[in-house]
């Protein structure tokens, strides 16, 4: 091997190691810091921007920290709170967050994964926080999305005032779960409750139904009433005109009006077919089977 020959293949290294430190690729799911002795200078394919490629920066001056540009997904760990009902509830929740401010980031952060234990403590005094709150019962079923909305800007809150350089995108919970100690307890706590509104709601109906029936009562006795005293108003003008009629015909003919009262005395007594009377013939009650009204035989 000639002289000439090493000097070529050292040149060749020299040149691909100075390449190596000028030149950068930034992939499209990336963005890129460029720090020289320790100072940010420069960020690359930012969010909002489309600067993926190549890159330079000065050899062996400057550093380049990449960062992912996508959304990061982190699983925190499962943490135990208590609720407002002093509820012991095991919570398993997960986070979703971009990195909006590269600069930023490495000033607080400095990688990943310092970021990712940083943000796992937010998440779970967070939720120890607003969950702490609530009821297990809410938490369980009731107002979770609700919880979890305020959770997460909570923890959007927290971020951007410790100027982490991140979005929260979401925060949800995966799993809450009872403690084997005091599930069986809180289930029945839940169906005392139903119980007690169930009882509620059957007491209010009936007492409902009761009004309606005394409303409907009344109405009817009312209506009864009203219609007793018209028909007795009725009746009372009937045997009115029906006295005067009488009256008027009796004063024009007494002995039709005699003929007349016996009539109907002979219906009262004689009319259901099964009176016996024993009287003399020649009973004043008999005038009128021997002679008419006028008196002829």
């Amino acid at each position: 091997m000639t002289p000439r020959y090493i000097a070529y293949v050292v040149a060749a290294l020299a040149v691909l190691i100075l390449a190596s430190q000028t030149f950068f690729v930034v992939d499209q799911r990336q963005q890129a810091l460029v720090v020289a002795l320790g100072d940010p200078v420069r960020v690359i394919n930012q969010p909002g921007r489309n600067e993926a490629g190549l890159h330079l920066k000065v050899p062996f001056f400057q550093q380049v920290f990449k960062f992912d540009r996508r959304n990061i997904a982190l699983e925190a760990d499962k943490e135990e709170i208590i609720t407002a009902g002093q509820e012991r509830l095991v919570v398993d929740a997960f986070i979703r967050y971009r990195i909006s401010d590269p600069l930023q980031f490495y000033r607080t952060l400095r990688d990943e994964t310092t970021a990712a234990d940083r943000i796992e403590r937010l998440v779970n005094s967070s939720l120890r926080q607003v969950l702490g709150a609530a009821s297990a019962t809410d938490i369980i079923s009731g107002r979770r999305a609700q919880l979890m909305q305020q959770a997460k800007l909570d923890v959007a809150r927290r971020a951007k005032a410790s100027r982490l350089g991140i979005e929260v995108i979401d925060l949800r919970i995966r799993r809450a779960d009872l403690p084997t100690s005091n599930r069986e307890a809180v289930f029945r706590r839940m169906s005392t409750s139903r119980q007690q509104v169930a009882a509620q709601l059957r007491a209010q109906g009936e007492q409902r139904k009761r009004e309606i029936i005394a409303e409907a009562d009344k109405e009817v006795a009312i209506t009864l009433a009203t219609a007793r005293e018209q028909q007795g108003q009725i009746m009372g003008e009937g045997d009115a005109l029906r006295t005067r009629i009488f009256a008027n015909s009796f004063g024009k003919d007494p002995s039709f009006a005699a003929f007349f009262r016996s009539m109907q005395a002979y219906e009262q007594s004689l009319g259901d077919g099964q009176t016996t009377m024993v009287l003399s013939p020649d009973s004043a009650f008999f005038r009128y089977f021997e002679r008419g009204p006028t008196g002829g035989r």
